[in-house]
């Protein structure tokens, strides 16, 4: 059973001095969970160790997947294919942040790994900044949480330059180079998030800019703001995926752009393969003894009960629960129904006395380094709360 400290929760006003919009749901229902997830110090390490091999795990199945020519069984879209393989090749297409939703990890349940958000994940705001503030609201030292988000995307925005471990040479490296940052107009937790990064790579020295979407220019041999400034990096708070499919012209133009080295884009393109939950399968196929992996296939798993996802997807949509019989316990609707399936086997998530169920997210940057929790029900979707956590 989840331990749940009952914390004060911050006002309204507080949020949006915070440049947090999106705190009430379409129910009228505060977002912002106003209990904190108690976690022992071991669970944390726990967390960080899980997530490293994690992604080293993911690192390896990737070149597995480009050497062996797999990207078709991950669903990925031919025209990026290209853009995928020279993304990897080269060291200077930094993979800035992620974030793995896991089961698990409370009560001794063993963590298990639900899927990997590398390319545009969600709650960055959330988990960097509001955990903190709830706890300086209710006089917790900030020291009892596993978060580092902040700080640990700074140094990998340093990274993009130092391409190595120690950025301490940073400012001797760097000579002023710019990152334009953009996220879709209309879309306020997107844009919050998307110039939440652009403090932070501020803050690592770059200088920075931000334009929405659609005023971006391109052409092979760059990406400008409106103002035809051109930008050496590109951050885009936009799937891949989405590009592929309903911008291709957008696909072509970004994988010259690629080929002639005239900009870097952020997250590479090769973060599809980690977004793609068709690496579950991959993944199990080759760490068959990882004790984080559950059984996946790209087939329906016989007389276990197990759960179906499309290998692109966002908040549930289009899961089905199944059960060993091959009947359907719970499904959600939604967009992403064209989209290749993928079959892992089912775990429960851990649950408090009221029975609502918590899934971990921990973001990656360069390192496992922060943790926060999303509460519902059996599926997970929009109508899910955000809960902080704090260490006994």
């Amino acid at each position: 059973m989840i331990k749940l400290s009952k914390i004060k929760p911050l006002k309204t006003q507080q949020l949006e001095e915070l440049g947090f919009t999106w705190h009430t749901d379409s129910d009228s229902s505060r977002y912002i969970s106003d209990g904190l997830v108690n976690i022992t110090q071991k669970e944390a390490e726990a967390y960080y160790k899980a997530v490293n091999e994690l992604y080293d795990m993911y690192a390896e199945a990737a070149e597995y997947v480009i050497q062996n020519n797999l990207f078709f069984e991950l669903g990925i879209p031919f025209n990026l294919i290209e853009t995928i393989k020279k993304s990897w090749e080269n060291d200077v297409h930094w993979h800035i942040y992620g974030r793995f939703d896991l089961a698990g990890g409370l009560d001794n349940r063993p963590i298990k790994l639900l899927e990997f958000n590398a390319d545009t994940p969600t709650s960055l705001f959330e988990s960097a900044l509001l955990q903190w503030a709830l706890l300086k609201e209710n006089g917790l030292n900030d020291e009892r949480q596993f978060n580092n988000i902040y700080d640990a995307i700074k140094e990998n925005f340093k990274r993009l330059i130092a391409l190595f471990d120690d950025t301490d040479g940073f400012d001797k490296l760097y000579d002023g180079w710019k990152i334009l940052f953009s996220s879709i107009h209309g879309n306020d937790e997107e844009e919050a998030t998307t110039k939440l990064l652009q403090q932070i790579a501020t803050d690592a020295g770059f200088n920075t800019g931000f334009e929405y979407l659609q005023n971006v220019k391109f052409d092979d041999e760059g990406i400008y703001d409106r103002d035809d400034n051109r930008y050496e990096y590109w951050f885009k708070l936009y799937p891949w995926e989405d590009i592929a499919i309903d911008e291709p012209e957008l696909a072509t133009t970004l994988s010259n752009i690629i080929q002639n080295q005239s900009a870097i884009i952020l997250n590479p393109a090769y973060t599809l393969l980690f977004q793609s939950k068709g690496m579950l399968k991959i993944l199990y196929d080759l760490f068959p003894d990882s004790p984080y992996l559950l059984k996946s296939s790209f087939e329906p798993l016989e007389g276990v009960k197990h759960v179906e996802k499309p290998v692109f997807g966002r908040e549930g949509a289009n899961i089905k629960i199944i059960d060993s019989n091959g009947a359907i316990l719970n499904k959600q609707d939604g967009p992403y129904d064209n989209y290749k399936k993928v079959y892992q086997e089912y775990v429960e998530l851990n649950m408090d006395e009221e029975e609502a169920k918590y899934q971990a997210g921990v973001f990656f940057a360069y390192e496992a380094c922060g943790l926060s929790f999303r509460k519902g029900g059996e599926i997970l979707d929009n109508m899910s709360k955000f809960v902080g956590h704090v260490i006994e």
